[in-house]
């Protein structure tokens, strides 16, 4: 089975194909057949993962899946959630990884609520018009520390402190991460949907 992954972003398809291996499915990157992104309207992680999954399919003639992941933090009241990506450029960054870092850091400053949520929301459909789409959701509590600590990873991974684990997803060696991670849960949950749904 060949499905579409509707996603450019390249640390999500990296960590996606690691994680899908087992499956023993082709995973072809929307970018690789010409799709363009689609639009994120949405205000929820759900229902922009849902856009993303149905146009690339729509596109592909294929069974997609899509991903919309993002930061939530307790002290701003959940946000930037679906907006996550672009949280710099509301600070007058350019948007980037190391600039949602920065701008996250400086916003926190003199702040004692640290806690937030990774959250990140799979979605898998079989056609464009699927009734029913698979979903999937990923969810770990961090806190967000002071200052960037370790190497690995990308987005916030250098400020994401799992207290369970006493390290910072980019501390952690990509295993580890992934198998701790928002993205690594999410990805677990839908790999036996599609077990249990498409493949049985």
């Amino acid at each position: 089975m060949k499905i579409v992954l509707a996603s450019n972003n390249a640390g999500k398809l990296a960590e996606l194909q690691a994680m899908f291996a087992p499956l023993h499915v082709d995973l072809l990157r929307q970018g690789d057949l010409g799709i363009a992104e689609a639009p994120e309207p949405f205000h929820t992680f759900v229902e922009n993962a849902l856009s993303k999954a149905r146009h690339a399919s729509l596109v592909s003639g294929l069974p997609a899946l899509a991903d919309d992941a993002g930061l939530c933090v307790d002290a701003f009241g959940g946000q930037p959630g679906v907006d996550t990506a672009y949280y710099a450029t509301r600070f007058g960054y350019v948007k980037g990884d190391d600039n949602n870092v920065t701008a996250l850091l400086e916003q926190m400053k003199g702040l004692t609520n640290r806690r937030a949520a990774m959250v990140s929301t799979l979605v898998a459909v079989r056609s464009a018009n699927d009734p029913e789409p698979l979903i999937a959701v990923g969810r770990v509590v961090v806190e967000i520390t002071q200052v960037r600590l370790g190497e690995n990873g990308f987005g916030f991974d250098p400020v994401m402190f799992v207290p369970a684990l006493g390290q910072t997803f980019a501390q952690m060696p990509t295993e580890v991460k992934n198998a701790h991670s928002h993205r690594g849960a999410s990805a677990q949950a839908m790999l036996a949907l599609i077990r249990e749904r498409w493949l049985a």
